[in-house]
């Protein structure tokens, strides 16, 4: 069983300041909150999240992410759809006042609902009832009728109960190494990974396709993307280069290339326009 306390995806991944205009009277604007999942779905289900806005006519915001290399089930509009690993960042726009509501699955964690292997859904996304049939779309007009958070996230995890895959013991190993990949430091190289855990190169490039649907360089360049986004938002004057080589970027060259291909501007670019409050990135 895989271990529930233990995370596999960082906090980060929403990119500089929110995009629109300076503050308006009544703009509350976006709000995100998570929500831990129950203790019997936490062994595959990293956590519930909610994106919540409300806007005066006429208005118009939105909000920019780097995605986690993880499957969400996602409500949007009333449909329910499964949204495979995002290889490049995305910009949502809305409107007016709304909501979508979805399920961070740990990575690994929905191959059992799958049962093939998850490369085949990177980067698409698709309607819910093509896996779950008729069923998803009466969960789907359950969870927008919902009048809480409360009853949103007992739907879905009744929902989810009721197809709990038997234990795949990859699983844990897949989470093991993800989580190795987030949280130390001193894994630089993917050869890091394959010493550590004792495999073969060719076979955690395999172990990732099917379970997590990209590769554990990707993971690993991604996480530290996230820190360095994170770092430079936050702390706004404080030298690029020193954020680089906090996460292992010794090389100051490659560091710029991996953020601006991700990011879509340079680090010194990033920090200025996060200075400014700005949106630092758009589509």
């Amino acid at each position: 069983m895989p271990d529930p306390n233990v995370a596999t995806t960082s906090e980060h991944g929403i990119l500089g300041v929110r995009a629109g205009a300076e503050p308006h009277p009544g703009d509350v604007g976006h709000c995100l909150d998570r929500f831990p999942p129950a203790a019997d779905l936490a062994g595959l289900v990293e956590r519930h999240w909610l994106v919540s806005w409300e806007l005066p006519p006429g208005r118009e915001g939105s909000v920019t992410l780097l995605p986690h290399p993880c499957v969400n089930l996602v409500l949007d509009r009333g449909r329910l759809a499964v949204a495979g690993v995002g290889e490049e960042r995305f910009t949502y726009v809305y409107r007016g006042t709304g909501r979508v509501s979805g399920v961070k699955f740990r990575p690994g964690g929905f191959l059992p609902f799958l049962r093939r292997p998850l490369v085949e859904i990177t980067g698409k996304t698709f309607p819910a009832e093509q896996l779950w049939g008729p069923a998803a779309t009466a969960l789907a007009e359950r969870m927008a009728a919902a009048r809480g958070v409360d009853e949103l996230v007992a739907l879905v995890e009744g929902f989810l109960r009721e197809r709990w895959p038997p234990p795949d013991p990859q699983v844990e190993l897949v989470q093991r190494i993800v989580a190795t990949l987030l949280h130390d430091r001193t894994i630089t190289r993917v050869d890091d990974v394959t010493e550590m855990f004792n495999l073969s190169p060719r076979t955690l490039q395999r172990l990732f396709q099917r379970y997590v649907g990209v590769s554990p360089k990707w993971v690993l360049r991604r996480y530290r993307l996230h820190e360095a986004a994170a770092a430079l938002a936050r702390e706004r004057h404080r030298p690029w280069a020193e954020v680089a080589a906090e996460l292992g970027y010794f090389d100051q060259s490659h560091f710029i290339r991996d953020f601006a291909a991700a990011i879509g501007m340079t680090p010194v670019a990033y920090a200025q326009a996060c200075r400014r409050l700005q949106a630092p990135v758009s589509t």
